[in-house]
């Protein structure tokens, strides 16, 4: 049996050197062969002579085998669909560039493989990498908390759970799929993904939502551990806004069960609008920016909205073939 770790990657060479390093120090399954694929995107950095330097001293090392190319497009859409047909082996395994795999998360993924033979999509938990020189609020849990933060987080108990959909969906930083699946599902949305390092997101929701949609089964594994990097240059005031705005905006945009009828929703301008009232009530810092960053989320949702509606409207002048 053969896996690869998929890492795609825009000009975060330093990050990216953590993310193999966690991966080499990992625990490596029995009776497995490991490698590792990165799709340098549109990188302007020192990405793609680290990538070399990597695989000049790999062997003598003993590091895991990696192979890069790069894509000149910019967007991680772009990146991940020159990346999956290049995967010859049973499993992929999606790290970010931003992330630091556990200890025991090779070792997760492989028995999870032999566990689940009837299941093609696994994920597991992602924990933000707190080092304690992230402010104190953002471990607040009373009724000012932020939610969610600018730090993802997809952690939902240590028990394994069947997911179907209908509750939560893990993005793709930490996802398992088998290669068979692959072609069943299609490429990912180049509309939906990030380009660079901006706030856009989605198209791994939208992936996720479209292989349940052909019938794969998903299964939530918490030993599948990875830790997201925390850039607290991400925990101010104005980043919190923007990524609650376009984090709702995602999230809406893509919801199924969202009415096509209406302009915009009555409920979605009488939330801003409350969010609005309240901040002239807010007379504490934490209540004032945690109604900012929540009349942020409702604008976006607001936003979402809308461009779910033109989606609509293209899709109609355009139907498939």
């Amino acid at each position: 049996m053969r896996a690869t770790v998929l890492i795609c990657t825009y000009d975060r060479q330093d990050l990216m050197g953590l993310t193999l390093a966690s991966l080499n120090a990992a625990l490596r399954p029995a009776g497995w062969e490991l490698d590792i694929l990165v799709a340098a995107n549109a990188c302007s950095d020192g990405t793609h002579e680290m990538l070399e330097g990597y695989g000049e001293a790999c062997a003598e090392k003993g590091w895991l085998p990696l192979t890069w190319f790069a894509e000149p497009t910019p967007g991680k859409s772009h990146a991940l669909n020159s990346a999956l047909p290049r995967i010859d082996g049973d499993l992929v395994a999606f790290v970010d560039d931003d992330h630091r795999v556990d200890a025991s998360y090779l070792q997760a993924v492989c028995e999870a493989a032999a566990a689940w033979p009837d299941v093609d999509l696994f994920c597991g938990r992602i924990l933000p990498d707190w080092d304690g020189t992230e402010p104190a609020w953002v471990h607040d849990r009373g009724p000012y908390r932020i939610y969610p933060l600018p730090v993802p987080r997809f952690d939902l108990g240590s028990e394994p759970l069947t997911l179907d959909g209908d509750g939560a969906i893990p993005g793709g930083g930490n996802l398992v799929a088998r290669t068979r699946l692959l072609p069943r599902v299609g490429p990912f949305h180049t509309d939906y993904g990030p380009s660079g390092h901006d706030l856009g997101g989605a198209e791994d929701l939208e992936w996720v939502r479209r292989a349940l949609g052909v019938g794969a089964r998903l299964q939530y594994l918490p030993r599948i551990l990875q830790y997201h990097y925390v850039d607290n240059c991400r925990l101010t005031l104005g980043y919190l806004m923007r990524k609650a705005y376009m984090r709702s905006a995602s999230t809406v945009r893509l919801d199924p069960k969202r009415r096509e009828d209406t302009f915009i929703p009555p409920f979605m301008v009488r939330k801003a609008l409350g969010y609005s009232g309240l901040l002239l009530i807010s007379w504490s810092w934490a209540r004032l920016r945690f109604h900012l960053v929540r009349l942020a989320a409702a604008v976006g949702e607001i936003k979402g909205h809308l461009q779910a509606r033109g989606d609509q409207r293209r899709a109609r002048s355009h139907p498939a073939v």
